[in-house]
C-alpha cells in the first residue's frame, strides 16, 4: 500500500476514532497487553534478528542498547499500558464554560489532533508507548522507527493493529511506514496529516520542518546539565550527578555536562572522579577542571554534544549565573538541574534556565513521561507551543469552542437590543 492510501486511511479513520468511548479504548489497551505478553517469544526473536543484524553493522554500542527488547523491556510497557489505561478520559473534558448572555453558553473542549506522524529512533519499547498514548487520545498515528529495529517494529505494530481491531478500533488508525523514502513522501500529506513528531537531532529535526508544510513538534537533541551550587549537600550532589550520568546513558535525559561552582570544585571533583572511575565513565574538562583531576582537555564542541555513552564534560564556574548563561547557550531546552540548599538560589535557577523541565535536587533521569504518571510518552517537546517537556495525552490534545444557544443572532448585540455577561459558570459539556 503506497503512503498516501496509508495517509488516507488513516483519514478516514480518525473521524471514528475520534469518538469511541474511554471504555472501548481502555478495553483496546487492555487487549494490547494480553496481545504483547502472548506473542512474546516471537517479538523477542524479532528483536534478537535485528540485533544481530546491526552488531555486524557495526551499530553504535548506545544504540545496540536502546534496540534491545527483552522480556523486561515487553513488562515494563505492559506496565506502561496498565498506568495510561488508569488515567481519566482525556477527550471531551470542559476546560473552560462561559456565560456570554441567558441561553447562550460556551465550552472549550478537549479533542483528538486527529492523525500524527511519528519518526523515532532505534527504540521499539517507544513504538509501544507512542502507539497507545495515541490510542487513549484518539488519535490515528503513522509510525516510523529507525530501521535497526525494523523486524522488531513490524511484528510489534502488527500484534497490536490486530488486538484494537478485534476490539472495535477502525483499521487503519495505525500504520508503519518501512523507508526513508516513505518519510519523504510523508511531509507532502498535509492535507491528512494533522502533526509531526520527529525525535532526533537538532539537524533532524530542521530537515522535516523545513521539507513540509505540516506542524512540527520538535524533540531533538538531549544535552542536558546539574549545576552544583556552593551552598550543595555535596554528597547529595555526588549521587544525584552519578544518577543523571550513568543509571541508564543512551536517553535523551541523561546528564552530559556538570557545572561546578568554583567555590566547592576542589572538595567535590575528586570525590566525583573516585565515583566515575568505578563505572569507567571517561571525563573531559575545562582548564580548571584539568589542574583539579585528571581528564582530558573538552573543547567548545563537547559543551554541545549529546554522548549518549559513559562520557561527561566538567567546566567550573563562578555561580549560578555563569552556570544559567551556559545552559542557555549551549543547553537543548530538555532537562536541567541545580543541586542546592539555597532556596532563592534554586528557584531563580529554575525560573531563568530556558528549559522544558528544571529540577531542584533531583536527578535529571527523572525527566520522562511515565515517572511524571503521563502513563508514556511520545518524546520530550522542547519547543515551547502547543506542548513543551514530557508529552504525554495532554500534548496529544487539542481543544474546539462549542457554542450551544437558543436562536441568538450578533444584530441584537450590535444594535444594543442585548449585552454580553461574559459569566464563568462551573458547567461542563456532559450536563447542557
Amino acid at each position: 500500500m503506497d503512503i498516501r492510501q496509508l495517509c488516507e486511511n488513516a483519514g478516514n479513520a480518525s473521524v471514528k476514532m475520534a469518538e469511541l468511548s474511554g471504555e472501548v479504548k481502555n478495553n483496546a489497551l487492555s487487549k494490547i497487553a494480553d496481545a504483547l505478553l502472548a506473542n512474546s517469544k516471537r517479538i523477542i526473536e524479532a528483536n534478537q534478528h535485528d540485533l544481530l543484524r546491526s552488531e555486524k553493522e557495526n551499530l553504535a554500542s548506545p544504540l545496540l542498547k536502546r534496540l534491545k527488547f527483552d522480556e523486561k523491556k515487553l513488562n515494563d510497557v505492559v506496565e506502561g499500558i496498565k498506568s495510561l489505561k488508569a488515567l481519566e478520559e482525556p477527550v471531551g473534558k470542559t476546560i473552560i464554560s462561559n456565560m456570554l448572555d441567558d441561553g447562550l453558553e460556551l465550552f472549550k473542549v478537549t479533542c483528538p489532533i486527529g492523525v500524527i506522524g511519528i519518526i523515532f529512533e532505534s527504540r521499539p519499547d517507544a513504538l509501544v508507548q507512542i502507539s497507545t498514548l495515541c490510542l487513549k487520545s484518539g488519535n490515528c498515528v503513522l509510525l516510523k522507527g529507525g530501521s535497526e529495529a525494523k523486524e522488531t517494529n513490524q511484528v510489534l505494530t502488527e500484534v497490536i493493529e490486530e488486538a484494537t481491531v478485534a476490539a472495535g478500533l477502525p483499521k487503519g488508525w495505525i500504520s508503519l511506514l518501512e523507508s526513508r523514502d516513505d518519510v519523504n513522501e510523508m511531509l507532502k500529506m498535509d492535507e491528512y496529516i494533522d502533526l509531526l513528531i520527529p525525535r532526533g537531532s537538532n539537524e533532524f529535526v530542521r530537515y522535516i520542518m523545513d521539507n513540509s508544510r505540516i506542524p512540527v513538534m520538535g524533540h531533538a537533541d538531549g544535552i542536558c546539565h546539574v549545576y552544583v551550587d556552593s551552598g550543595a549537600d555535596l554528597e547529595m550532589a555526588k549521587k544525584i550527578t552519578v544518577d543523571s550520568k550513568t543509571q541508564y546513558v543512551a536517553v535523551c535525559n541523561a546528564t552530559e555536562t556538570l557545572l561546578v561552582d568554583r567555590a566547592v570544585a576542589k572538595e567535590f571533583l575528586p570525590a566525583l572522579k573516585a565515583e566515575f572511575d568505578k563505572k569507567n565513565v571517561e571525563i573531559f574538562g575545562d582548564e580548571e577542571t584539568v589542574k583539579i583531576i585528571e581528564v582530558k582537555p573538552a573543547s567548545d564542541q563537547d559543551w554541545a554534544t549529546e554522548y549518549l555513552d559513559y562520557i561527561i564534560s566538567i567546566k567550573i564556574v563562578s555561580g549560578v549565573d555563569e552556570a544559567i548563561k551556559h545552559i542557555n547557550t549551549y543547553g537543548s531546552g530538555h532537562t536541567d538541574s541545580i543541586v542546592t540548599k539555597d532556596k532563592t538560589t534554586a528557584i531563580k535557577f529554575m525560573n531563568l534556565v530556558d528549559s522544558g523541565n528544571v529540577f531542584w535536587n533531583a536527578s535529571t533521569r527523572f525527566s520522562d513521561g511515565f515517572k511524571y504518571g503521563f502513563g508514556a510518552e511520545v518524546g520530550i517537546s522542547t519547543s515551547k507551543l502547543h506542548a513543551r517537556g514530557p508529552v504525554g495525552l495532554d500534548g496529544l490534545l487539542s481543544y474546539k469552542y462549542m457554542l450551544i444557544g437558543n436562536g441568538q443572532i450578533v444584530d441584537d448585540y450590535a444594535t444594543n437590543k442585548k449585552q454580553f455577561k461574559h459569566v464563568r459558570i462551573n458547567k461542563q459539556i456532559e450536563d447542557i
